[in-house]
């Protein structure tokens, strides 16, 4: 997996090859109640991530001024990166057709990557449900990977 650069909620460009081995979650809107509940999973278990030695980062399309306010909110203790073009969307292939009260759009389809201390794709998980989703995540890296 090629590296990647981003704006991030703290204000700095996040370089993704700075901050191996990676847990990366994309999901579609700041604010909305999935993402705000998959937010606070990985929040909660952010200690345990990094113990096992993982940055955690999640990516939407929403602009630097909306990620931070969605961390002030809800007090995210990890960055949030702003990929408003889609070019990082576009390379983990996570741009999808949806359908919307019958319209069909292109948006984030909500999945996760871990990436290993030489930036390749260990493990990956698409169309994420939610719930116990961060657990999983986490469990995995523990048991399976590190």
């Amino acid at each position: 997996m090629p590296a990647f650069s981003l704006p991030a909620s703290d204000g700095n460009m996040f370089h993704s090859q700075e901050h191996l081995p990676l847990v990366v979650y994309f999901y579609p809107k700041d604010n909305t109640p999935g993402c705000t509940t998959e937010g606070q999973d990985f929040n909660r278990l952010l200690p345990e991530f990094q113990a096992a030695g993982y940055t955690v980062v999640g990516i939407s399309r929403d602009s630097v001024k909306s990620h931070q306010n969605f961390c002030a909110k809800q007090q995210f203790q990890f960055l949030l990166l702003s990929d408003v073009d889609e070019s990082v969307c576009r390379q983990f292939d996570v741009m999808k057709l949806k359908k919307l009260y019958g319209k069909e759009y292109m948006g984030v389809e909500r999945s996760t990557f871990v990436l290993n201390e030489h930036g390749e794709i260990v493990r990956e998980w698409r169309k994420v449900k939610v719930n116990n989703h961060a657990q999983e995540v986490l469990t995995t890296i523990q048991n399976e990977i590190n």
